[in-house]
């Protein structure tokens, strides 16, 4: 019998992958990272044309950027996460704000909400994380209404966000078989994911820019209280901890524009607005 020339790659244990994932955003506090991106939520509420009113699902929230964009709004908005304390973040910056929004526990890959619950059903820099990619884009068109939208901002693969996903993957490999969240950066990809529940899509390439007081400033934040790069850290052998920090400030220096000591790195993601068939 002639040898096997090639073999079928092994299921990827999705489950396994979401468990490790969830402690990873459990871990450090994501909220210190995420309210800094608040001016992506309420760009992606414009680009989408929010009107008041509409029942709006932010998938994937983390401590609510895009709910609150959306809830400013005048929407009626169901913020999700699968982190509970992710949502109290959410919870307790919408109750300063006096915004009457529903914070809720969600799967992105199974989404509670009946088919064409939403107008409007977004995402920043959320469900682009999720194992099983395909799912999750399934699942975000499957409760947005036909003729809804579907609003996402995701880093691209050669931002300095899609750089730093490298960068990590080298010194910590991914799970064999889940890919790249930095895919759901290329239109491409997207018309992949949505097929044909995708009506139409407009894609702008828009800069996030990260200000710290410096490129050292930034590590010290990031490794602190960002999830995945605490987790990282400690994956790693103690020895090549410190290789790993010197690449990190390395790549953030790359992607620098200041001149005067601070971190000015703008970080290119894709502001998308899917229109569902």
């Amino acid at each position: 019998m002639s040898a096997v020339l090639s073999a079928t790659p092994p299921a990827v244990d999705f489950s396994a992958v979401k468990t490790k994932q969830h402690a990873a955003w459990s871990a450090g506090d994501y909220a210190v990272v995420g309210t800094t991106l608040q001016i992506v939520g309420e760009s992606l509420c414009e680009a989408l044309d929010l009107r008041s009113g509409e029942r709006v699902l932010d998938v994937a929230a983390g401590n609510g950027n895009a709910t609150l964009a959306a809830a400013r709004r005048w929407a009626d908005v169901t913020s999700t996460d699968y982190v509970p304390t992710l949502l109290e973040r959410g919870r307790a910056r919408a109750s300063a704000e006096g915004l009457p929004v529903q914070f809720e526990q969600a799967d992105a890959e199974n989404l509670q909400y009946l088919d064409g619950s939403f107008d409007v059903v977004l995402s920043t820099f959320g469900v682009m994380f999720t194992p099983d990619q395909e799912k999750a884009a399934s699942e975000m068109a499957r409760v947005c209404k036909p003729g809804g939208r579907i609003g996402l901002a995701n880093w691209t693969p050669s931002s300095f966000i899609g750089e730093l996903f490298k960068l990590m993957g080298r010194y910590v490999p991914p799970a064999a078989g889940v890919k790249s969240p930095a895919l759901w950066g290329t239109e491409e990809h997207l018309r992949e994911l949505f097929g044909k529940r995708l009506d139409s899509i407009a894609i702008e390439r828009k800069d996030f820019v990260f200000r710290y007081r410096s490129a050292a400033h930034w590590l010290e934040v990031f490794r602190t209280f960002y999830g995945p790069m605490q987790k990282a850290f400690g994956a790693v052998d103690p020895t090549k901890q410190e290789s790993l920090a010197a690449d990190l400030i390395d790549l953030a220096e790359k992607f620098n524009r200041a001149t005067d000591g601070s971190l000015v790195a703008p970080g290119e993601y894709l502001e998308v607005v899917i229109k569902r068939r």
